[in-house]
């Protein structure tokens, strides 16, 4: 089905319409660490490499840290009131790459993250 204006589809050479294209495209990335610090330091490593090869960048936005408590008995047999709790806070960032170029893609492909920092990328 023809779009509003028949005359304007396939008017703009393949590499203007590739840009325009990739220029409304958003990259949405999300980070996940146990450790806030080592998060934090990759969310700027990713803002930096973005920001030098052009791409706008909103964030790293702070999303709701998860907390698992885990509830366990001090002892195997005796004591069942002494119980012991531990807890698993999971970090997370959301990162908004804006107008990103092909450029950016690639640095983005190259840059190399801690290991303890998960990365989901939406585009």
């Amino acid at each position: 089905m023809p779009g509003p204006f028949p005359w304007w589809e396939g008017s703009l050479p393949a590499a203007v319409e590739d840009e325009r294209r990739m220029a409304t495209q958003k990259i949405r990335i999300r980070l996940k660490a146990y450790d806030s610090k080592l998060l934090d330091q990759s969310a700027g490593e990713i803002v930096e490499t973005a920001r030098r090869t052009g791409a706008r960048v909103a964030g790293p936005i702070p999303l709701p840290t998860r907390i698992n408590k885990f509830t366990v008995l001090r002892s195997p047999h005796v004591d069942k009131k002494s119980r012991e709790q531990f807890e698993i806070r999971t970090h997370k960032r959301l990162l908004d790459i804006l107008e990103p170029t092909q450029q950016t893609l690639d640095a983005l492909m190259k840059l190399d993250l801690s290991a303890g920092v998960d990365v989901e990328i939406k585009s």
